[in-house]
């Protein structure tokens, strides 16, 4: 029967470890889950802390790959969550959603948002 042999962890990683808990993300917040149109009628989903920055970056073409190979693009829906796991199980479902479904999603959220402009006066 074989045995196991215990690796020991160099030195390099476990430094590393202990930088990012020493740096360690946060997980509250203001997390928006967005969902860009690019050039081509393709929708790209992502989530951030920072919003304007990161279309800033997208702009850029620093964002991403699939965003920057079809600039430019217009942000069609955002959507702000408290807690970092929520917006990101969002972002999950959002991208696992079809064409068809996404399309659904965004015209919902322009109506959500003319009715509430209205409803405040601004329109």
């Amino acid at each position: 029967m074989a045995t196991r042999i215990k690796k020991k962890r160099s030195a390099k990683k476990s430094s590393r470890i202990k930088a990012v808990r020493k740096h360690s993300f946060t997980r509250q917040g203001d997390f928006r889950v967005y969902v860009l149109e690019c050039c081509d009628g393709t929708f790209y989903t992502g989530h951030t802390k920072d919003l304007p920055a990161r279309i800033k970056l997208h702009r850029s073409g620093k964002g991403s790959r699939y965003v920057r190979s079809r600039l430019p693009f217009k942000l069609v829906y955002t959507k702000k969550y408290r807690y970092f796991k929520a917006a990101f199980a969002e972002e999950f479902r959002v991208k696992g959603l079809t064409r068809l479904q996404k399309k659904s999603l965004i015209r919902k959220y322009r109506l959500d948002r003319r009715i509430k402009r209205s409803s405040n006066g601004k329109e």
